[in-house]
């Protein structure tokens, strides 16, 4: 086995990286100039304590936990390879809850586990185009989830002036240090409980579309072409 396999496959170095990327995270945020925009839906709904659930493309990841109030209870939907766990160590060091498995699969203990965590009062994040896309295109069990449990769907997007973007699947964005940044938060979507296969793939297809538009939106705020 090679030297970086056997790294790879070490916990300790993996809790390490983790906690390294929480540590990066935080350090751009701190370091630069961040303002959030359109929030009033979600700040309503978090003095309430009435829960939602977050929508942002997984290439957004990065800097989504700090678009999120630390007082509020959110559990993140997110895939059970490798990768997945990378990350869901990483946004644990912010507060934020794991369930594991993908939003495709609609019958099984992830969507058992994500209709608990809302009917319980909280909040539930999931990336429509994860955990292998395609890219910026929605796949179904956003809506599902959103209509069993009677929750409004909000989407949410950022963006920075200075930013890599890597050319993996998803077009993962990297915000860099001491630089201007955005979140963009978009307006609710209720997805009604008795809704028919027509009413869920245009429900689909408004997250879809409020994604690709706040992340434009985003964007365009920092100058750069999305």
């Amino acid at each position: 086995m090679s030297m970086i396999k056997r790294l790879g496959k070490s916990q300790r170095l993996r809790r390490f990286l983790c906690w390294l990327g929480s540590l990066y995270i935080r350090f751009v945020h701190t370091s630069g100039r961040w303002r959030v925009t359109g929030s009033d839906a979600a700040q309503t709904l978090w003095t309430r304590g009435e829960p939602f659930i977050l929508a942002f493309w997984h290439g957004h990841l990065l800097m989504m936990p700090k678009i999120w109030r630390r007082d509020i209870p959110i559990h993140m939907l997110i895939s059970q390879h490798r990768d997945g766990e990378l990350i869901a160590r990483t946004v644990a060091h912010f507060g934020i809850h794991w369930v594991a498995g993908s939003s495709t699969r609609g019958g099984g203990a992830a969507l058992r586990s994500m209709l608990k965590a809302l009917k319980g009062g909280d909040c539930v994040g999931i990336t429509p185009d994860g955990p292998h896309g395609p890219a910026t295109q929605a796949s179904d069990g956003i809506v599902a989830v959103a209509r069993l449990s009677g929750c409004p769907i909000i989407p949410a997007a950022w963006s920075a002036r200075k930013q890599k973007q890597l050319r993996s699947w998803d077009r993962f964005r990297i915000a860099m240090p001491f630089t201007e940044g955005v979140f963009v938060w978009g307006t609710p979507i209720i997805v009604p409980k008795d809704a028919d296969a027509t009413v869920l793939e245009q429900r689909r297809q408004q997250v879809e579309e409020s994604l690709n538009a706040l992340s434009l939106e985003a964007d365009t705020v920092m100058g750069r072409e999305s």
